[in-house]
């Protein structure tokens, strides 16, 4: 099937007609966990944020790339359920004069606060069949990157409701003590989770995930093992035995340590020991589910999809 045909098919089935189906919508729940037999390994669609991302799309790289999870982010999950659309963020931002900037946040504010009152009412049954189209297709979102903790308590009741009506085990978003305080209540009363996602403050003074995660059972932890090494210059693998049953999942990505610069860099070139750790669930049999993210520099000579191709690569080697 050509990437043409494959994407007319993915329209039919938003559409309302169906494909063959592995059955992941049927024996899938909030609180499911990834089985123990393999490594669950996916992406989060922010990976494909430099070419065009719709969720058919998404999900057609997905298929492409032989991956049959993902971490999807709530833009293109919003999008396809309904949702007003407002300016993009361009790419060219650092270029933009100041008036230009100011303008643009305007139109974005204007534009987030139409989408406030839209998720009032959103659709639930457009989620159901975002999940559906996914499920069809042989891919499990696994993880909604929706919800702020600045929400109001109905936006924050939407963001779950969502992430229930796709199929997904929770939302995911950045981590603080103060967003777990003000998550972790709501992810009680939904019984699901919230994978808390970490950058270096993991270096900080005073950093300790047990504090987030006491807000309640549902708080979990997304790990990035590569900003951990970033920012404290030592091996994920104790931190992942000590917390690997308050672990959603894991962001792969290759970082030099901090005592090295910290770049994001293509696999194998950093310090992030992406293969251990990928060894370590699948010797273990955690239930952590692996997503690739996308981050550093695309060469001149490449395109996302090689580069992704290539990560995809490394991960099924290290896994034999």
């Amino acid at each position: 099937m050509n990437r043409r045909t494959f994407m007319y098919q993915l329209s039919a089935l938003a559409g309302g007609l169906t494909l063959g189906s592995r059955g992941f919508g049927s024996m899938h729940n909030a609180l499911a966990r990834p089985g123990k037999s393999d490594v669950q390994l996916g992406a989060i669609s922010y990976s494909f944020r430099a070419i065009p991302s719709s969720a058919e799309e998404i999900l057609g790289y997905l298929v492409e790339l032989g991956l049959d999870t993902v971490e999807l982010m709530g833009g293109p999950a919003e999008q396809f359920a309904g949702a007003p659309a407002g300016p993009a963020f361009p790419r060219n931002w650092r270029e933009l004069s100041a008036d230009e900037r100011a303008k643009l946040r305007a139109e974005r504010d204007a534009a987030a606060k139409e989408t406030g009152k839209w998720r009032l009412s959103a659709p639930m049954d457009k989620f159901k069949a975002l999940g559906k189209m996914y499920n069809d297709a042989g891919v499990r979102i696994d993880i909604l990157k929706l919800g702020d903790p600045r929400w109001s308590d109905a936006e924050i009741d939407y963001a779950f409701e969502a992430a229930r009506a796709v199929g997904a085990r929770g939302i995911s978003f950045e981590i603080s003590n103060q967003a777990a305080e003000r998550m972790g209540p709501f992810a009680t009363k939904h019984q699901m989770f919230v994978g808390m996602h970490n950058h270096t403050q993991v270096a900080n003074e005073g950093f300790s995930f047990d504090t987030p995660l006491s807000y309640s059972p549902y708080n979990m932890l997304n790990l990035d093992i590569g900003h951990y090494v970033a920012g404290l210059s030592t091996s994920p693998v104790p931190i992942i035995r000590k917390y690997h049953d308050r672990i959603t999942h894991l962001h792969l990505k290759d970082r030099k340590s901090a005592e090295n610069g910290g770049d994001n860099v293509s696999w194998g070139q950093g310090d992030t020991p992406i293969a251990d750790v990928l060894r370590l669930l699948r010797d273990e049999g955690y239930p952590i589910t692996a997503m690739i993210e996308l981050e550093y520099p695309i060469p001149d000579d490449s395109t996302v999809m090689k580069e992704m191709a290539k990560c995809v690569a490394y991960c099924r080697e290290a896994l034999g």
